[in-house]
């Protein structure tokens, strides 16, 4: 198993290299391992992956719950974590920051911090408390005794600003404050990937849940996409999956489904690999 730090200088090289990689996004442990089996060199935790196995009707999870979670993805196998830490559980900057801290502890290598206040009356920091937020985080990044990559998230284009200059204007200044990636969750167009990323000189994480699913890793990376995720959408995938199995066996009785399940020796190869 790689140490922390060996996972974090792996983390900032993917960054470094060129091209773009997909960074899939595993709930538990056992998903990470099967994620890690077929040969993907980093993984991404997910909110709402985690939120879904905890059966959430709200989708919310607490800083304990995440941060916990984020230990069992990191410790699953020798692959570098980036952990998904939506506002970082507190709204003022230095408490915000002490997330990031936690996270690093779990054995994560990298952390997001988003725009999104978790109120949806009033769904996005003011830009200058929005920045101070990523300039803490940014600055407790730097004094780990880890590599460690600060993600910026611009959460506008979700929650009713559909403005590009003002998301792109956050990205800038998320930039300035220290951030090493940038992510702006919600473009939908090839287009719009390249105007962010014309716009900025970090990496730049393109989440792929409000895109053509048509679009390839190849057409994000010409694009300048360094860093590919899926969010939740695994999660869902699977959770469907069980569904179409659960309403097969109510209302036809029929077991069907079983022809498509992943055989137990293949499960234990992958689970044994890493």
């Amino acid at each position: 198993m790689r140490s922390q730090v060996e996972k974090g200088l792996a983390f900032r090289a993917l960054h470094e290299r060129p091209g773009a990689f997909i960074i899939p996004n595993p709930w538990d442990g056992g998903t990470a391992k099967l994620l890690a089996a077929l040969g993907f060199e980093a993984l991404a935790t997910t909110s709402l992956g985690l939120a879904n196995m905890l059966g959430r009707a709200d989708s919310g999870v607490t800083r304990a719950e995440v941060i916990e979670n984020c230990r069992a993805i990191a410790t699953a196998t020798a692959l570098p974590v980036n952990a998904d830490l939506e506002n970082c559980f507190a709204h003022d900057p230095e408490t915000a920051a002490v997330t990031i801290r936690l996270a690093a502890e779990a054995g994560a290598v990298g952390a997001s911090i988003e725009d999104y206040t978790g109120d949806t009356t009033s769904p996005i920091y003011d830009l200058d408390l929005a920045v101070a937020r990523v300039r803490a985080a940014a600055e407790v990044a730097r004094s780990l005794p880890v590599p460690f990559m600060l993600t910026a998230r611009a959460e506008t284009l979700l929650h009713g600003r559909c403005d590009m200059a003002d998301t792109i204007r956050r990205l800038q200044a998320y930039e300035a404050a220290g951030a090493d990636v940038l992510y702006a969750p919600g473009l939908r167009s090839l287009i719009e990937v390249r105007e962010v990323l014309s716009a900025v000189s970090r990496p730049v994480n393109v989440v792929t849940g409000w895109l053509d699913p048509a679009i390839t890793a190849a057409q994000l990376a010409e694009a300048g996409a360094k860093r590919i995720s899926v969010g939740g959408a695994l999660s869902r995938l699977a959770m469907a999956a069980f569904v179409r199995a659960g309403q097969a066996m109510m209302e036809k009785g029929s077991f069907s489904w079983m022809g498509e399940i992943l055989p137990v020796a293949d499960m234990r190869r992958m689970f044994g690999s890493v």
